[in-house]
């Protein structure tokens, strides 16, 4: 059941893990939150917050299973995790605030906007989606991985998964069961045309994406009313560690560092 709570609280550590203050230490930035994408873990965006700390408040989303919540069950259904993230969001009340995600980690904050509208909770300043086609109702076959092999060849062929982690048997036996959950969380996952949000939307993707064709992130405009815009990097689908100066600018010249006037 989702709980909206209309006083303000601080963000629940350990779901949004934040690594970097404002260097100004101001405390009415906006905040960023950050979603990882198959596999991955809130340190993964470590970088990118300290890229940003002069301008934004950047939380990083630690999901179930990762690291020290190594011990939870991470969460096998999509939208059943950007539910669970959107009732800390709203014990939380962050203030003015934006998303970004990346590849799985995008249809988590495009779902977890979702709820909060649904939910009459204010909308992000914008949603940063990357790495990521729109999805539509028939399910991506990118998603469908049979097995454990198939599941590192991705993982490796991608490079989303540090090489000394898929050359060492005991690490892999670690990240497998999360592996394992978010691709069962994206094979299962069935997109619905409502709602339809409200919430400007930015698509980043690698120019050589292999999973990502060009028309399927603009394809992304048709789910919001809002404008969309698509811009391209260069680099594959894990474009970020190459070009992340250029991305923290992109993400600087898209979400105000301190909103003025009425949100809704």
């Amino acid at each position: 059941m989702i709980v909206h709570n209309a006083g303000t609280s601080a963000m629940d550590s350990r779901w949004f893990r934040r690594y970097h203050r404002p260097t100004d230490g101001r405390t009415d930035r906006t905040r960023l939150i950050c979603f990882p994408h198959a596999g991955g873990a809130a340190g993964g965006y470590a970088g990118l917050a300290r890229r940003l700390a002069p301008h934004l408040d950047v939380y990083a989303v630690q999901y179930p299973g990762r690291h020290d919540r190594r011990h939870e069950t991470p969460e096998s259904r999509l939208t059943a995790l950007a539910e669970r993230v959107a009732q800390r969001l709203l014990e939380s009340t962050p203030g003015p605030y934006a998303f970004f995600g990346h590849s799985m980690g995008a249809l988590v904050a495009y779902e977890t906007a979702r709820v909060l509208q649904k939910h009459g909770a204010p909308a992000p300043l914008r949603l940063i989606l990357s790495g990521r086609g729109a999805p539509t109702q028939r399910p991506d076959p990118n998603d469908r991985l049979d097995d454990d092999a198939a599941i590192l060849a991705a993982a490796r062929r991608l490079g989303g998964t540090d090489a000394a982690v898929l050359d060492d048997p005991e690490l892999v036996e670690l990240a497998l069961p999360v592996l394992r959950a978010d691709y069962a969380a994206l094979a299962a996952y069935r997109w619905t045309a409502e709602p339809v949000l409200s919430t400007p939307l930015s698509v980043f993707v690698g120019a050589d994406d292999p999973l990502v064709p060009q028309e399927a992130a603009r394809s992304w405009a048709d789910r919001t009313r809002q404008e969309a815009e698509t811009l391209l990097f260069p680099g594959g689908h894990f474009y970020l560690g190459e070009q992340l100066d250029k991305v923290a600018e992109a993400i600087v010249d898209r979400v105000p560092s301190r909103p003025v006037g009425p949100r809704t």
